[in-house]
């Protein structure tokens, strides 16, 4: 798709998106007064505050006309690119239809042929399906039902893991910074380190753990999980009477090349977490799949068929936009084009690391791609880095993702406290696209290894910045 920005002037009666439109310079501003203040000096800080009036494709649009390649898609929500065509007309059509809105005391066919659709492309037996809205709540769904089936109380994750932010799911995550302030957490929950079978194993050995929830790929810092290791983590859960639950919330539906990373280790969980690339990115949606026989220990009674509902789980533009997902996957071929545009990056990038000594590492696969940073090797350089490490753990990567932002229209995103950065392009990118972020990329990296360094500054200054602001709250 060209990156030029394609105008609709919608309208409606009540002039809903008139007045959109109409404000769109105010986004930041109405946001730091009624949403989250916080979050809106972050993108002052590091420069995301662009008003951005369009987005079609691989692109944004800000009210400049200048387009942006996203290699972020929401954490990969807008998996089909943004404002996908022909999602929107099945949107359409569906509200044109003025179908029924199968949830709560109805079902509409639109959910079980959804349903259906996940579970022919999932390993056999995977054939009861519960939708929610968003993936923690598919995680929290995944949690109960595990516990009713097995009459056990323990659940147990991964150190580095993360399965959503509400006090559920939350209770699973692997990194304490998200936690901090929330407690007391759900009881019962503990964790592993990712890769240790060891530990795993000595926490399933009393029989009272009800499930293992393990993210293929890790989402926080996209790590792969060592070779055979989650092979033998599901033979033991086997073992020992524990449910093996897969969370593909990110990796699934065609991110890694595959409909679901599992299939890259030919795994056969009891439970798979699917949730934001969903609907195409259009609307919240996210689904529990798991055998029928689980499904039926915990709720498949008539006194208990109405104890786990979701108020708009399997409304029907959601049900909608996802089976137009999954057709447009098929239809255009868009696991290969993952897996061939995935190994374009990863060999461009590749080529980078051997030039360029702050490239530490390159991981992930498909189009779902960490680049962990190391520190650079020069004097001055290295005081920079422990300035910045010693202003923010997450704050080094801005290093990279401020330039490309601003110099090259390239938006990419820090994955959090440490010095990764994390692409996830939309499955419809292009070849040229790719090589336009690879160019970008390294024109970056060349600056920050030449005698100028610009980029250098002005993360230098945030650092200096933020220290600042600490030494004074220090000596209130």
């Amino acid at each position: 798709m060209n990156a030029e920005p394609n105008p609709v002037h919608a309208v409606d009666s009540l002039g809903v998106v008139a007045d959109a439109a109409a404000r769109a310079g105010e986004a930041l501003d109405l946001a730091a007064r009624h949403l989250d203040p916080s979050l809106v000096d972050v993108l002052r800080i590091v420069g995301f505050d662009e008003e951005y009036v369009s987005a079609q494709g691989s692109y944004l649009f800000d009210v400049d006309g200048r387009a942006y390649l996203d290699f972020h898609t929401g954490e990969g929500f807008a998996s089909l690119g943004h404002n996908h065509p022909d999602v929107r007309e099945v949107l359409c059509a569906t509200l044109a239809a003025d179908l029924i809105d199968g949830v709560q005391i109805h079902y509409s066919p639109l959910a079980g042929m959804l349903a259906e659709a996940l579970s022919e492309r999932l390993p056999p037996g995977l054939d009861a399906v519960f939708f929610a809205s968003t993936g923690a709540e598919a995680v929290d769904s995944a949690m109960k039902f595990a516990r009713a089936a097995t009459r056990r109380p323990r659940l147990i994750s991964c150190d580095s893991s993360f399965h959503g932010v509400t006090l559920g799911p939350l209770s699973l995550v692997g990194d304490d910074f998200f936690k901090e302030g929330f407690g007391p957490l759900l009881p019962g929950c503990d964790r592993v380190p990712f890769g240790d079978l060891a530990r795993l194993e000595a926490e399933l050995r009393d029989k009272d753990v009800a499930a293992f929830i393990v993210e293929p790929i890790q989402g926080r810092m996209v790590t792969p999980a060592p070779a055979d290791y989650l092979q033998s983590a599901q033979a033991l859960c086997r073992h020992y009477g524990t449910l093996f639950v897969i969370d593909e919330i990110q990796t699934g539906l065609g991110r890694t090349g595959k409909w679901f990373a599992l299939e890259h280790w030919g795994l056969e969980p009891d439970f798979v977490l699917v949730g934001k690339a969903l609907s195409g990115g259009y609307m919240p949606v996210a689904a529990m799949v798991t055998r029928r026989e689980i499904y039926d220990k915990a709720v498949g009674t008539l006194e208990r068929c109405y104890v786990h509902q979701s108020t708009y789980g399997r409304n029907r533009l959601s049900m909608a936009a996802g089976l137009a997902t999954l057709r447009i996957i098929e239809r255009d071929s868009l696991l290969e084009r993952a897996a061939s545009v995935g190994t374009l990056l990863f060999d461009g990038l590749a080529a980078l690391q051997q030039r360029y000594e702050m490239i530490k590492e390159v991981r992930g696969r498909g189009l779902m791609i960490g680049i962990e940073l190391g520190a650079p090797k020069s004097r001055v350089a290295r005081m920079n880095w422990r300035l910045i490490h010693m202003a923010s753990e997450g704050l080094f990567p801005q290093l990279i993702v401020i330039p490309l932002h601003r110099d090259h229209g390239v938006i990419t995103m820090a994955a959090g406290k440490n010095d990764v950065i994390k692409l996830l392009p939309p499955l419809t990118l292009s070849e040229a696209e790719a090589q336009t972020f690879l160019d970008a990329f390294d024109a970056v990296l060349a600056d920050c290894h030449g005698a100028a360094r610009k980029n250098w500054s002005v993360v230098r200054d945030i650092a200096t910045a933020t220290l600042t602001r600490r030494a004074r709250a220090g000596f209130r």
